[in-house]
C-alpha cells in the first residue's frame, strides 16, 4: 500500500480499538521503511472518505445536548474521560485524513513523518483512555459524545492551510489549555483508578505539545513557500473555518513552547476588535 491507502484504510475501519490498533501498526511499517528496514512506502494519492467509519457507539449529540456532569463527582470524572477518549479517537483520523486529502501537494517527507508519528500516539492516547475507563467500570461507548468533532476536517477539506490553521493550531492548542485542569481534578481524586487517569493524562499533555508544533512548523513552512504573512493568513483563516472566538484562558507558556505566540490568537478572543 501507498501511505495514503494505509490512511485510508485507517478512515474506514469502525470499530475504535481496531482502528487504533491499525493505526499503530501501519505507522510502524512507515518509519521501519523510513529507516530502511523494510521495502520503501510511496505517498501515492487517494481518496479518503468524507467521514471516517465509526463504531456503533457512542451516540453523537449535538454539543448542547451532550449531559453536563460535576466534574468532582466520579460519574462526571468518568464523563471527562469519555469525552477525551472521544477526541483522541477523532484525533487519529484527523491525523491519517491530512495525510490521505492532500497527497495531491508536494511536500517534504517530514511532514508524512510528522502526522504518521501524532496519528500513532494519538492511538495510544485513545488506548490509554480506554483502559482507564475500564478501570472505572465503563468503556468507550458508553456515554454519548459530541457530534461536531469532524465538522472542522470537513470545512478545510480543500484547504491544507486552513486544516493546519484550525485542527492542531486552534482545537489541539486547545487541549493544551484544558488539560492542566483536568489532571488537578483526577489528582485530587486520590483513588487508584483516577490516579492511573493522571499518568494517562500527563503522556497526552506532554505530547500534545508536539502536535500543535508540527501545525505550527508547516504552517509556517507553506506560508513561506507562497509568500504570505503568517500571522495574518491564520487569522483570516481562522475567521473563515472556526466556528466562534477563542476562549481565555490560554496557556501560554506551552503555546509558546509549540510555536504559537500570543498574537496569532490573543486578536481572536470575543470582544476584541480584530477578533
Amino acid at each position: 500500500m501507498t501511505l495514503t491507502e494505509m490512511a485510508c484504510a485507517v478512515l474506514e475501519t469502525a470499530d475504535a480499538r481496531e482502528k487504533t490498533t491499525l493505526s499503530r501498526r501501519l505507522a510502524a511499517d512507515w518509519f521501519a521503511a523510513r529507516r530502511g528496514e523494510a521495502a520503501p512506502i510511496e505517498v501515492g494519492t487517494a481518496t479518503p472518505p468524507d467521514i471516517p467509519a465509526r463504531p456503533a457507539k457512542p451516540d453523537l449529540l449535538s454539543p448542547r445536548d451532550v449531559p453536563r456532569r460535576k466534574p468532582g463527582t466520579p460519574e462526571g470524572r468518568k464523563a471527562l474521560l469519555h469525552a477525551v477518549g472521544h477526541i483522541e479517537l477523532n484525533a487519529v483520523d484527523l491525523h491519517w485524513d491530512i495525510i490521505a486529502r492532500f497527497g495531491h501537494i508536494p511536500m517534504p517527507m517530514g511532514f508524512y513523518d510528522d502526522w504518521v508519528k501524532s496519528a500513532d500516539e494519538e492511538a495510544r492516547h485513545f488506548q490509554l483512555i480506554e483502559d482507564c475507563l475500564a478501570e472505572m467500570g465503563s468503556f468507550y461507548g458508553d456515554l454519548p459524545a459530541h457530534l461536531g468533532m469532524w465538522r472542522a476536517a470537513q470545512d478545510t477539506g480543500r484547504d491544507v492551510l486552513g486544516r493546519l490553521a484550525v485542527v492542531p493550531m486552534v482545537l489541539e492548542a486547545r487541549g493544551l489549555d484544558v488539560t492542566p485542569g483536568m489532571i488537578e481534578i483526577f489528582r485530587k481524586a486520590h483513588d487508584p483508578a483516577a490516579q492511573k487517569a493522571v499518568a494517562a493524562l500527563e503522556v497526552i499533555y506532554a505530547e500534545e505539545v508536539h502536535h500543535v508544533a508540527y501545525g505550527s512548523k508547516w504552517f509556517h513552512f507553506l506560508c513561506g513557500r507562497e509568500d504570505i504573512d503568517p500571522k495574518e493568513a491564520f487569522h483570516a483563516l481562522v475567521k473563515r473555518y472556526f466556528h466562534g472566538a477563542l476562549k481565555p484562558p490560554f496557556n501560554e507558556e506551552k503555546r509558546a513552547e509549540a510555536g504559537i505566540p500570543p498574537d496569532f490568537y490573543w486578536p481572536l478572543t470575543q470582544g476584541n476588535p480584530a477578533g
